[in-house]
């Protein structure tokens, strides 16, 4: 699974330099306001990108490890095929021990491809967030540089959207 990148660093550099500029027109209040909000995003766009890229990492590692106990599964069955056609006075123990065994394998194969799910499940939602607060960070940076402020109340509401699959992806 690939990494989330949050290309945000050119707008980083341009909400700057507007600020810069609205503090030498003594717009400072507002555009400080949108510049602190919009590095907030930046914030959370980073750590959403952060724990999605884990949470991808960690359903790679478990659906490894499911796929390692059903080849070590189907091991077994293929020794308990094989002792099938032989004359072992102890065939029918060991038959029976390769089943259990096969058993609990089964369960531990289950249990991980179910982890695995469930880390895909939060990979999702976190990547959802980050998309969101992308496309926050990205009004943002439109409404400081047509001084619009009604987009950078649509900027906070799709961040608050971006928020609520950042606390849902966690828990």
């Amino acid at each position: 699974m690939e990494e989330i990148e949050v290309p945000t660093e050119h707008l980083h550099e341009t909400i700057e330099e507007e600020v810069e500029e609205a503090v030498k027109k003594n717009e400072h209040k507002g555009g400080m306001l949108i510049a602190i909000s919009t590095a907030l995003m930046a914030v959370f766009a980073a750590l959403a990108s952060l724990l999605a890229g884990h949470h991808s990492d960690e359903a790679v590692i478990e659906q490894i490890k499911a796929s390692d106990q059903w080849a070590f599964y189907q091991a077994k069955g293929i020794k308990d095929e094989i002792l099938s056609f032989s004359n072992s006075p102890d065939k029918e123990a060991r038959s029976a021990k390769y089943k259990s065994d096969q058993a609990e394998i089964q369960k531990k194969a289950k249990e991980s491809e179910d982890a695995s799910h469930a880390h895909l499940e939060h990979h999702e939602i976190l990547a959802r967030a980050v998309t969101l607060f992308q496309i926050s960070i990205a009004i943002s940076a439109i409404a400081i540089l047509t001084k619009k402020r009604f987009l950078w109340y649509v900027s906070l509401c799709v961040s608050c959207f971006g928020l609520f699959f950042f606390v849902t992806g966690i828990f």
